[in-house]
């Protein structure tokens, strides 16, 4: 069972703006990605299979598969982690989750369920599906 990583996704509030991002960012560049401060040592844990979590508004609402974690310097010298995603974003099952900082890793077990394909529940505005999710009731 893969390890995964769960990081809040400041300045999107829905999933379409992660998926419109993601596209974007898709036109321009060869890879998806994201540079964060800290590289996880528990990186062979992670690959393959793991994902990143994505806190949106205070709920983990969908994950993007992790395709490499690789060691890049900024331009102030600094050691930092660039996490390359694989395109797609996956809807899971809406979890409350506090705000903090940076990223903390996510036991499989500890994971949300995807969202079925095929269920009433993908097909829901996103807005209710939280409100169901807040009520207890998703």
């Amino acid at each position: 069972m893969p390890l995964n990583i769960v990081k809040l996704c400041v300045g999107v509030s829905e999933i379409d703006e992660l998926e419109s991002w993601v596209k974007d960012c898709k036109a321009g560049r060869d890879t998806l990605d994201h540079v964060t401060r800290m590289f996880p040592k528990r990186r062979d844990e992670i690959l393959p299979g793991g994902s990143l979590y994505w806190v949106l508004r205070g709920m983990i609402l969908c994950r993007q598969p992790i395709a490499a974690l690789e060691p890049v310097t900024g331009a102030d010298g600094i050691e930092r982690c660039r996490i390359v995603f694989k395109p797609q974003i996956i809807p899971v099952r809406p979890v409350p989750r506090r705000a903090f900082q940076g990223w903390r890793y996510l036991e499989d077990s500890d994971s949300p369920p995807d969202l079925p394909r095929s269920s009433r529940i993908e097909g829901m505005p996103e807005k209710l599906r939280r409100e169901l999710a807040e009520l207890g009731l998703l």
